[in-house]
């Protein structure tokens, strides 16, 4: 019997945050896709089952924002947990990212084991 592998989105649009990220969840056992923005994340889903996307906040062409409204109007969109990892912090912030349609928010600089716990409870 083989187990599938979970498949997580990253959208960052430094390299350095993007490898972080994909090794902790590669490490896990996750199949890993990349982009460098929410333009380029649109992309990379389409046509793809993906059961996570884990989002930076601020990135050109599309913000982590636009592409969050633009996933949940997507009928496939709207179960997928997403989380934004984000240096912001401030509360506000937040309320905008859950009025957009994020699951969940996670301060940069973050701790792999937080993520991996985030992700263990918002992945059905």
């Amino acid at each position: 019997m083989t187990t599938i592998k979970k498949k997580a989105l990253i959208l960052d649009d430094s390299v350095t945050m993007r490898s972080m990220v994909a090794m902790t969840l590669t490490r896990a056992g996750f199949d890993v896709i990349e982009a460098e923005n929410g333009a380029h994340g649109l992309q990379q889903i389409s046509g793809r089952q993906v059961d996570v996307i884990i989002s930076d906040l601020n990135m050109p062409v599309m913000d982590g924002f636009d592409f969050v409204r633009a996933v949940r109007e997507r009928p496939e969109g709207r179960g997928i947990p997403i989380l934004m990892l984000t240096t912001e912090a401030r509360p506000e912030m937040k309320l905008k990212g859950k009025a957009a349609g994020a699951t969940g928010w996670i301060v940069k600089p973050f701790d792999p084991t937080v993520l991996l716990k985030t992700l263990a409870r918002v992945i059905p």
